[in-house]
């Protein structure tokens, strides 16, 4: 069994993010995609998509945390932690996330990337530091 520890960094709190099989891993910032990007066959003309930061508040003003209200759609997250690139695993959504009708791709990295964050339904109320994805051992 693999010690994620080895290879994650800028972690929230271990001991949790430990407490099932494998990492799981948490959201820092939740982007909205405003403005197209591109993509085309040999890269001369790629261009990143522009993203704007999606509006948090705290639900009480005695709260440390903020929280994300997402309607159904599509956004952009990114983790809190850091991979040190020396090991490839498989990132996936937590149950949680899935059974609340939310998902992100399954992919298999050694870095994180922002990663796009599925909302259907009712929508979902998303805190900050949420643990939302696992990482895996990456199978061969």
């Amino acid at each position: 069994m693999t010690d994620f520890g080895e290879y994650v960094t800028d972690v929230v709190h271990e001991p949790t993010q430990t407490d099932s099989p494998g990492f799981d891993l948490t959201v820092d910032s939740v982007s909205e995609v405003v403005e197209p990007g591109r993509i085309d066959f040999g890269g001369g003309e790629l261009e990143t998509a522009g993203v704007s930061p999606h509006a948090s508040e705290k639900r009480n003003p005695d709260d440390d945390y903020e929280w994300w209200t997402l309607r159904s759609g599509q956004y952009l997250i990114e983790y809190n932690e850091s991979l040190t690139g020396e090991a490839t695993v498989t990132l996936q959504p937590r149950t949680e996330l899935l059974e609340r009708g939310a998902t992100h791709p399954t992919l298999h990295v050694d870095a994180l990337p922002r990663v796009p964050l599925s909302v259907g339904g009712a929508g979902l109320r998303l805190k900050e530091n949420a643990r939302i994805s696992t990482i895996v051992e990456a199978e061969e």
